[in-house]
C-alpha cells in the first residue's frame, strides 16, 4: 500500500463519518417535530455503509496481489427507521388527536449521543491515519535529501 492509497481509504472514511454526523444532528434537531411536510411526525433516519474498492479497475490491474483486498467506505444510503412513534398525553398541544395524545418521533437522546461519539471517534481515527501517512511521506523525502 502506498501513501496515497492510505489517504484515499481514510478520505472515504471521513466522508462516511461526516454523512453519519449529519444524519445524527438531523435526528437530534427533529426530536420534538410532530408534523413534517409529509403530514406525520419526523421519522428517525440512519446511515448504511458499504465497503467499496479503493482502486479503479485499471489501478487494480496495475497493483500487485497484496493490495487487491484494500477497500474504503461508501455511504450506501440514508434510510428511515421503522420504529413506531411514541405517544404522549398532552391535550393542549396543537397537534394532539381527539383523545389528547400527541405523536412524537421515537428518538433516544442517549442512543444518538452514543452514535455521535462513535462517528467522532471514527472521524478522528481517519484524521490520525492521514496525519501518520503524511509524516511518513515527509520522512521518506528527508531520507532522499541525505
Amino acid at each position: 500500500m502506498d501513501f496515497m492509497t492510505a489517504m484515499d481509504i481514510s478520505a472515504s472514511g471521513l466522508s462516511a463519518q461526516r454523512a453519519q454526523l449529519n444524519v445524527i444532528s438531523m435526528n437530534m434537531a427533529n426530536i420534538q417535530t410532530t408534523k413534517t411536510a409529509d403530514g406525520g411526525p419526523y421519522q428517525r433516519k440512519s446511515v448504511s455503509f458499504e465497503a467499496t474498492p479503493v482502486y479503479s479497475p485499471f489501478d487494480q490491474a496495475m497493483h500487485d496481489q497484496l493490495n487487491r483486498n484494500l477497500e474504503g467506505v461508501k455511504v450506501l444510503g440514508v434510510t428511515a427507521d421503522r420504529r413506531p412513534f411514541k405517544t404522549v398525553y398532552d391535550p393542549n398541544h396543537p397537534d394532539a388527536n381527539d383523545q389528547g395524545y400527541v405523536t412524537y418521533p421515537d428518538i433516544n437522546v442517549v442512543e444518538e449521543m452514543t452514535n455521535m461519539m462513535q462517528a467522532m471517534r471514527g472521524y478522528e481515527a481517519n484524521v490520525q491515519t492521514i496525519e501518520s501517512a503524511k509524516r511518513m511521506f515527509q520522512k521518506a523525502l528527508m531520507i532522499g535529501q541525505g
